[in-house]
């Protein structure tokens, strides 16, 4: 066996199977080469008639020496009569539930953790997960023994969530911002869905055998439900139209009335490109939609009203940012202002999309159809055939945004095309 050093190390090269190279000056240890060609250094001994191995680090990240210096405590730890191998592994099991979470997201970061359709998680997927760690997961979890959470645990952390244990008013890193924390039925059952997701990773891990978030009782979130009525929709095109001269939330009226008509997602509209938008086809081709790259039918009376937006030629955004080429990010405190100034304060940028689906409903089209509409995986066959049903498909979004933009600006209703909440 030759003393291990970096030209030897380097000159090992990947086999059928990996294999090891030991150095005759330190007896265990040693060089493990995989099949890929990826080299990590170990010490290896026997304990109690086993036979043990410890991973030190990869080869690059350390040096021979510094593995070698590293292997030689482990070493030396055994020969007091220690077991380095258990004790990892006792550690490994007994870190708290903020360390799994820090673990998952450095993790879902490298692109290990999967989401839809079996690719990485986005960046505003990956936004979204941190702020329901820091918010609400650690703030509850973060001190207990991931080896020790029990389902009891978890159905007491969704019950403190839905009460709103852990609402409150924070500061953001943006200069003087503030982030608003809520509680509720809605953020417990996606806090909860993400919790979970953590603890199979835990399972993965080998850090607990099974997952106890399987079976927790989530409260159904009523807020998703709520549709609007056609009295409804006028009063907010009443408060869109009084709104009109506040500077303050102007890109926030535009986003909103293009919201409304769409049935798109709060965070597409923030983000659309005047790229994406294609007047001629009548539909918007969104490069990077929750679901992927989605082609959305889009009526006539949206395109009339993107044709009053001024174009900024320094900002490929619908909706600019105020003082940057950046996009613009206040949708969401402009819906609060507009909702309460309409008296809606329980209406959100879900309750559009949804109520959307609904008039698409009332008009008589087929669940497919709207599904299409909305861009969901399932109904999304536009961008597959879009040449054989464009047309079809961009009939029925224009009448849907025709009638949804008529009960916002006509002081006549008729309630013929919408129900109740």
């Amino acid at each position: 066996m030759p003393k291990l050093t970096k030209r030897f190390v380097d000159s090992l090269e990947a086999k059928d199977t990996d294999y090891f190279a030991w150095d005759e000056e330190l007896p265990g240890f040693g060089v493990r080469t995989w099949i890929s060609g990826r080299k990590t250094y170990v010490a290896q001994y026997r304990k109690a008639g086993r036979s043990r191995r410890v991973k030190i680090g990869a080869h690059g990240a350390l040096t021979v020496e510094e593995a070698r210096k590293e292997a030689r405590v482990i070493l030396g730890d055994v020969a007091r009569g220690e077991d380095p191998a258990e004790d990892r592994a006792t550690r490994r099991k007994s870190i708290t539930v903020r360390e799994l979470c820090d673990n998952y997201i450095a993790a879902a970061e490298a692109g290990l953790i999967m989401g839809k359709r079996n690719l990485p998680k986005k960046p505003s997927t990956l936004a979204s997960d941190r702020g329901r760690i820091e918010q609400h997961i650690k703030p509850l979890l973060g001190y207990k023994l991931v080896r020790d959470l029990t389902l009891a645990d978890v159905n007491r952390f969704i019950k403190d969530v839905t009460v709103g244990k852990t609402a409150r008013i924070a500061k953001s890193d943006k200069k003087r911002g503030k982030s608003v924390v809520e509680g509720g039925a809605g953020t417990a059952a996606r806090t909860a869905g993400l919790l979970g997701g953590i603890l199979t990773f835990a399972v993965h891990e080998g850090i607990r055998p099974d997952n106890p978030a399987r079976g927790a009782k989530r409260q159904a979130d009523g807020s998703r439900n709520r549709r609007l009525t056609p009295q409804e929709y006028r009063l907010v095109g009443k408060a869109l139209k009084a709104a009109r001269d506040d500077a303050d939330v102007v890109q926030g009226l535009h986003g909103i009335w293009l919201l409304a008509p769409t049935g798109c997602r709060l965070g597409e509209v923030e983000a659309l490109k005047w790229t994406e938008t294609d007047a001629q086809a009548g539909c918007f081709r969104l490069a990077d939609s929750k679901e992927g790259a989605s082609v959305r039918p889009i009526g006539k009376a949206v395109f009339d009203m993107l044709a009053k937006i001024e174009r900024r030629k320094d900002c490929p955004y619908v909706l600019p940012a105020a003082r940057s080429a950046g996009r613009y990010g206040g949708m969401a405190r402009a819906m609060d202002r507009i909702m309460t100034r309409a008296g809606l304060d329980d209406v959100s940028a879900h309750t559009f999309r949804h109520s959307y689906a609904s008039v698409a409903g009332d008009l008589g089209y087929s669940d497919s159809t709207i599904e299409t509409l909305l861009g969901h995986t399932a109904g999304n066959v536009t961008s597959k055939y879009i040449h054989r049903l464009d047309s079809v498909l961009i009939a029925a979004a224009d009448n849907v945004a025709r009638t949804i933009h008529g009960f916002m600006t006509r002081e006549s209703l008729s309630t013929k095309a919408a129900g109740a909440r």
